[in-house]
């Protein structure tokens, strides 16, 4: 008698047995509720992989995925030759005229016009020169100074000192 009472599980709970088996019939009707979403997610996943899979045998999949690493390999290479092709561009650039100057004048009184010129042509690193063409009645004379570092180790005229600070100043007008 005293194991049937032990057994009684309104003694062991505390609870009716009436609320015990209402409780566990919402624990079950839960559980039926997470197997039925459960089991509607996997066919939904089911059908996902048949329309990947369609038309496709496992061979074929592994053929698509090895060109598809062919080609990340290709242009994975393609790319390093990108770099070194722009890394030599970049170094060519360094030595290429970036910086003008140019100032018009008129070499002399009785020309008008301002048919004469000072261009200064500048690198990245103010290496470069600076042509001065001077036209008169008889003709148009032109000489070349050689810029090294922003500077002239030939005396410069006004004119020519002019268009190497708009070039050095990186301001390209054309200077009264």
């Amino acid at each position: 008698m005293k194991f049937l009472e032990m057994l009684n599980m309104e003694n062991l709970t505390g609870l009716s047995s009436g609320l015990l088996i209402t409780i566990l019939a919402a624990v079950v009707v839960v559980l039926i509720v997470l197997v039925i979403v459960t089991l509607v997610r996997m066919r939904n996943l089911r059908e996902r992989y048949d329309e990947f899979m369609e038309g496709k045998n496992g061979q074929s999949l592994e053929n698509v995925l090895l060109d598809r690493i062919q080609q990340m390999e290709a242009l994975s290479a393609s790319e390093e030759e990108n770099k070194k092709q722009i890394s030599i561009m970049m170094e060519h650039f360094n030595h290429t005229f970036q910086k003008v100057g140019m100032v018009k004048y008129n070499a002399f009184n009785e020309m008008g016009g301002k048919l004469s010129f000072s261009l200064a042509l500048l690198n990245r690193n103010n290496d470069g020169f600076i042509i001065n063409a001077m036209h008169s009645r008889e003709g148009c004379f032109t000489y070349v100074k050689e810029i090294v570092a922003g500077k002239s180790v030939i005396m410069l005229s006004e004119e020519e000192g002019e268009a190497l600070q708009m070039a050095l100043n990186d301001t390209y007008t054309v200077g009264e």
